[in-house]
């Protein structure tokens, strides 16, 4: 059973059935020039915080083995082989001030507005949910700047901004939905790559393993 940290600062607590360490499978297909290209794979997410008002995020995912227990169409890889790794930032998107930390190094000169549940509750939006940001670095040369939204369990987002490097592969959008359903992190990408416009890509289920 999930148990909330007494630390944890005020303004995480809409996020914080997110903490923990994550692992499952599930399915990528997406078209690429004339072919459909579909894989199953294993995945681990992990949320942690460390008494700032943020989650740090990372991810990773590796290749499952097909009928013939192949984990790769390339016979010379090894078996399986790692498929795709990010890292990142989440947390509610409201007013900075003195406060805060930052820019740079630079530490606060104010004491911080959010530290109570009461103070957070007046991040609701219109709908009765908390406006998000998350920023998100894949090691390809993507970095993404996510705006959603988090209604008690289930976040939805949009890139608001994607940065890619000269070397990096055409992705220009992408949206992403995450749900806690009967104890299980499931969630899907719908990305718009390699010209083509936004489209399902990717989804997974995952169960809670820390």
């Amino acid at each position: 059973m999930f148990e909330l940290d007494v630390d944890l600062p005020a303004e995480l607590v809409p996020l914080s059935w997110l903490i923990g360490v994550w692992e499952g499978s599930g399915v990528m297909a997406y078209k690429v020039g004339d072919e459909v290209r579909e894989h199953e794979f294993g995945q681990r997410i992990a949320f942690s915080h460390d008494g700032t008002p943020h989650l740090q995020y990372s991810a990773t995912a590796w290749l499952l083995p097909d009928e013939d227990g192949d984990a790769s169409d390339d016979d010379e890889a090894p078996h399986p082989r790692q498929l795709f790794s990010e890292i990142g930032y989440w947390r509610l998107s409201r007013p900075l001030g003195s406060g805060d930390d930052g820019p740079g190094m630079l530490p606060r000169t104010g004491e911080p507005v959010f530290q109570t549940a009461d103070a957070v509750e007046t991040l609701r939006n219109a709908r009765g949910a908390f406006d998000i940001e998350v920023l998100l670095v894949q090691p390809g040369g993507v970095s993404e700047l996510y705006l959603g939204e988090i209604n008690g369990p289930r976040i939805d987002l949009a890139t608001d901004a994607v940065l890619r490097s000269a070397t990096a592969k055409e992705y220009s959008a992408a949206t992403r939905l995450y749900g806690l359903v009967e104890e299980h992190l499931l969630w899907a990408w719908d990305i718009a790559a390699l010209g083509q416009d936004l489209r399902t890509h990717a989804s997974g289920r995952l169960a809670r393993v820390e």
